[in-house]
């Protein structure tokens, strides 16, 4: 029981995470890793935040408005003038952002080299169905997550800004021809999808009692790999995708774990559906 909640509570952080990134990736094509970055401000804002306040709602809330303006300073100052440039080129710039993000906040004067703790509370009750218990902290990140991605594929599905977002991931010119305005479409793509990095940021971060400047990497990388095992551009293959990394990371680490570490077994799971099933385990699409 205590690893199918472990199995539960990690595939909702990948899903926060990797939802946000193949939203982005839909619309615009390319590969934000800058996103990695704008995860640890999250958890850096969501720090700050608990020590002025020590509330845990004012922290979430906190995490995602940083993620959100972070995400919104990186189109805007480096993605929107590169829209026609090749691929390579944004990719080249994403990297460099995100590089240039882990470092600063590495700064003494902000997060620092040392990892920090975070043991906010959120008052939610911890429920038990049968015998399968959660704590406080574990059902929040559940409900947190379902409505989270419920909430993003309704957007993308029944609004007008979700029909230009796919618009958009079929025919940017065309999209814009038709009176789609595409820097308001992709800056509220961005907005949107970082806010939730924000978010998976500052649960994990509770969840582990950790916050680093590094964090953003190793769980930004993983939903990379999520984004590809679900199709890439896919909002219910993502959220697939990470249940089945995280059932497979729990599980392993539980029986195998002397032999592979966790981490390595995200990009393992990933090699095996790309030779088993190269277009994803849904397939590539727009949501």
């Amino acid at each position: 029981m205590d690893l199918l909640a472990n199995v539960i509570v990690t595939t909702s952080i990948y899903a926060l995470v990797a939802v946000g990134l193949t939203t982005i990736y839909g619309v615009l094509r390319v590969l934000h890793i800058a996103h990695a970055g704008v995860y640890a401000i999250g958890g850096f804002a969501a720090l700050l935040a608990y020590r002025s306040s020590g509330g845990f709602w004012l922290s979430l809330l906190a995490a995602m408005l940083a993620s959100a303006v972070a995400g919104l300073a990186i189109y805007y100052g480096l993605y929107r003038p590169l829209l026609d440039s090749p691929r390579s080129v944004p990719l080249l710039a994403s990297i460099g952002a995100f590089i240039a993000i882990e470092a600063l906040l590495q700064r003494p004067f902000l997060l620092g080299p040392s990892p920090e703790s975070l043991p906010a509370e959120s008052g939610i009750p911890a429920p038990r169905l049968g015998e399968l218990a959660f704590t406080s902290i574990q059902a929040t990140i559940i409900l947190l997550t379902v409505l989270a991605v419920v909430g993003v594929y309704l957007l993308i599905r029944r609004t007008r800004l979700g029909l230009a977002w796919r618009a958009i991931t079929q025919d940017r010119l065309m999209a814009a021809s038709s009176g789609v305005n595409l820097d308001t479409a992709i800056a509220a793509n961005f907005l949107i999808g970082s806010a939730l990095a924000g978010a998976a940021a500052m649960l994990w971060a509770v969840y582990t009692n950790t916050v680093q400047a590094i964090a953003g990497g190793v769980i930004s990388y993983k939903a990379f790999v999520i984004v590809v095992l679900g199709g890439l551009g896919s909002v219910p293959g993502a959220a697939l995708a990470s249940l089945v990394l995280a059932t497979v990371e729990v599980l392993a680490t539980r029986y195998i774990g002397t032999l592979l570490p966790r981490d390595a077994i995200a990009f393992l799971v990933l090699i095996a559906v790309l030779m088993l099933r190269p277009e994803g385990l849904i397939g590539r699409r727009s949501a």
